[in-house]
């Protein structure tokens, strides 16, 4: 098995909860209250804020110039489209300059220095690791919703979500990443491989601690 195939395997108990969570839920079969989702949309953009971070340290460490020109395009997508708060959901929600000095949620804080500890400490490949459970979870969650709820697509506020994450464009990013990393993986010893499992596993965790102070909006 790729390294990627194995990380997903190591974490899929995870990821299962996820699909249960009532904030999923809530977004599946569109009953989510706007209320916490405008206060996922601001905690996720202050996420976002140290997730380029973490890619701008990873073109720093990237070995070659094609990792680094990887590392580097994904900063600029998201800082060029996910952080506008004038598109997409900032807009449809009505989100200020204002709300976004929202301090940044306990748990959102401990995933982000988690991930730039990594980022800080080791190298590109432990880098792509804790990038991977973030982006392709997110597809797995949606492409899940529209095979089990297509009208879910259709929904007036969360189908917007759901397709941004599940259509092609966004599993081409993924694939791209999934390639890169087991790229940077091959020939690693087991020794090696659990350790990128255990950071893998953990920013799952923390995944999980996202949808739940979604949920509770808890800060």
């Amino acid at each position: 098995m790729k390294t990627t195939e194995r990380l997903i395997e190591s974490a899929r108990e995870i990821w299962n909860e996820y699909y249960d969570h009532p904030f999923v839920r809530g977004i599946k079969d569109g009953t989510l209250d706007r209320e916490k989702f405008k206060y996922y949309i601001i905690q996720d953009y202050l996420y976002l804020i140290d997730y380029v971070r973490v890619f701008a340290i990873g073109a720093a460490k990237a070995p070659d110039v094609p990792a680094m020109k990887l590392f580097v395009d994904y900063c600029k997508t998201i800082l060029d489209t996910e952080m506008n708060i004038h598109d997409g959901y900032m807009g449809k929600l009505g989100i200020t300059e204002e709300d976004l000095d929202m301090q940044m949620a306990i748990d959102n804080a401990a995933y982000t220095s988690y991930m730039l500890r990594v980022a800080y400490e080791e190298d590109a490949a432990a880098i792509a690791v804790t990038i991977l459970a973030c982006a392709y979870s997110y597809e797995v969650i949606s492409r899940r919703m529209v095979s089990e709820s297509p009208e879910s697509l259709d929904d007036p506020m969360y189908g917007e979500w759901i397709k941004g994450y599940s259509c092609e464009e966004y599993h081409q990013e993924n694939l791209t990443l999934m390639e890169f990393t087991d790229r940077l993986t091959e020939g690693i010893s087991e020794e090696e491989y659990k350790h990128l499992e255990r950071i893998f596993v953990d920013c799952s965790r923390f995944e999980k601690m996202f949808w739940d102070m979604g949920w509770e909006m808890r800060s």
